[in-house]
């Protein structure tokens, strides 16, 4: 295929972002111009999911397009292997210079996995640090274990690690932008990953001072509006929601800076936006906004994500670009199928450069819906092998149900047409009893729950006895410190400073 025929990609992602607080998807307060903006004239996935509810698993199944039992991406301190393609080696094999700025969560010595460049380091550990113990499963592990802190200490402050890796993560992404432009480098993917709106909540002034306490709606559901489910209630007892006690000014604090966060985070995606303007490359680029899970934010009694309810496991999906109808889509997807829109999207007509997968993948393409097509009436699929369970957790979300399922807890089946709270569990409805046989026959033909918690079990006794030898001798550190020579940026006394500044000036002087 001609190298103008392939479009640019732009992929911006969001951490902890539920799709039920942006403006995009029609929530009164929040304030998302620019993610409304690129929904207004491209296309809004409306039951889009996670395939689990938590960083690294989620970002390791986005990246490969497979589930994570498949890839055993487990939990955290997963490691995610070398010999797994991702849509960043197949974009890669298809002609695009492929650059990551901001986080992606590798766990392992590959801190690139199809990446050309990889521009800025990550922002949590690379090791096998926090691997959960299936075999202690109602024990903390308060290094690293989410708590009510972030809610209890919600509010301003002039900076945190978060905001400043933010900052470095979309200014090395713009300046990677107008260094494609300047050497006419194309087609290119880019991917740029922010930790907003992650918790901590906490928010700098004048993303703060966006909205007025008064209009921060609260948590829809509290925690005695519904019966607590068993996977719940160890959820509370390890978040410490169900003894560390919070008022109401705190979960509105939490809800506040949680807010400002995503508008601070809109503003990257507009900066972004602003910067392939300037370029000249909106006409020819795919904008692509997603996240890798939701987060809870009190709704239930429940914070932050680890659970299959819909604000910890939907996650926005906005598409904009050529080729790319104006509309809303209902069928459910998930974040698996977006190597495959990707390949599709890299090869428009050009069916004879289709790649060869390395791998089967468990996702499809949305690209001919992404374009206008009849809705499909996909499912997504979701697993969580991870902290607060000790046995797989997984979700089949297909049409108006979702079906969750656990091992050593009752079933859960919600329609989600008539109960969008989730708070009428159908699982043991005499009207639904069929349905629910269904999805209990679908998910024993699936998995093998108890071959997969058996190889849950061993890969953290693996991991575990690695990390623990590792803290001994000489340290070595996987996480990823980006190449740079200070010596070749900016004027040195090597160069003719006209010359270096007519080579970073965009556009062009004209002759």
């Amino acid at each position: 295929m001609a190298r103008s025929q392939q479009p640019n990609i732009v992929l911006i992602m969001a951490d902890q972002l539920a799709p039920h607080f942006t403006g995009a998807y029609g929530h009164p307060v929040v304030k998302t111009p620019h993610m409304d903006a690129l929904a207004a004239r491209g296309v809004r996935f409306d039951a889009a999911y996670c395939n689990s509810p938590l960083c690294a698993p989620s970002r390791f199944s986005f990246m490969s397009g497979q589930l994570v039992t498949r890839i055993a991406a487990y939990d955290n301190a997963s490691e995610f292997t070398s010999a797994v393609p991702t849509f960043a080696h197949y974009l890669r094999g298809l002609g695009y210079r492929t650059c990551l700025s901001g986080k992606m969560h590798f766990v392992g010595p590959d801190q690139l996995h199809g990446f050309e460049e990889r521009i800025t380091t990550d922002v949590y550990p690379s090791d096998f640090a926090w691997t959960p113990d299936w075999e202690q499963a109602d024990e903390r592990i308060d290094k690293w274990y989410h708590n009510m802190d972030s809610v209890r200490e919600a509010g301003v402050a002039a900076t945190t690690f978060q905001l400043e890796y933010d900052e470095e993560v979309g200014f090395f992404a713009r300046r990677k932008l107008m260094q494609y432009a300047s050497e006419n480098v194309g087609p290119f993917a880019l991917v740029a990953s922010f930790i907003h709106p992650h918790d901590p909540y906490v928010a700098r002034p004048e993303w703060w001072n966006l909205y007025n306490a008064g209009d921060i709606d609260m948590p829809a559901t509290d925690a005695g509006a519904v019966p607590m489910d068993a996977f719940s209630s160890r959820l509370m007892d390890g978040i410490e929601a169900s003894t560390v006690a919070v008022t109401d000014d705190q979960v509105r604090n939490a809800r506040h800076a949680y807010y400002a966060n995503i508008s601070y985070f809109d503003s990257k995606i507009g900066e972004i936006v602003r910067t392939i303007e300037e370029i000249g490359h909106l006409d020819n680029t795919i904008f692509i906004i997603t996240a890798d899970h939701g987060d809870m934010l009190g709704e239930r009694g429940l914070w932050y994500k680890m659970n299959f309810f819909e604000h910890s496991a939907r996650v926005p999906l906005i598409m904009a670009g050529p080729g790319i109808a104006n509309g809303a889509v209902n069928s459910a997807c998930s974040l698996i199928d977006l190597l495959p829109t990707m390949i599709d999207m890299a090869l428009g007509d050009d069916e004879d450069s289709r790649p060869e997968l390395g791998q089967p993948i468990d996702g499809r393409s949305l690209w001919a819906m992404a374009r206008g097509g009849d809705e499909d009436d996909g499912e997504a699929i979701g697993e969580y092998c991870a902290e607060m369970t000790a046995s797989p957790v997984f979700m089949i979300r297909r049409g108006d149900f979702k079906y969750i399922h656990c091992d050593d807890d009752p079933p859960q089946l919600y329609n989600l047409a008539n109960d969008p709270a989730e708070l009428v569990n159908l699982a043991e409805d005499p009207a639904h009893e069929t349905l629910a046989a269904r999805y209990a026959l679908e998910v024993a033909e699936r998995w093998n729950s108890a071959a997969i918690k058996t190889d849950v079990i061993a890969k953290q006794h693996q991991r575990r006895a690695v990390f623990a030898a590792m803290q001994n001798g000489a340290r070595t550190d996987w996480d990823f410190n980006p190449p740079r020579d200070a010596s070749q940026e900016y004027v040195r006394n090597h160069m003719d400073w006209t010359v270096q500044a007519a080579r970073t000036r965009f556009p062009p002087l004209q002759d």
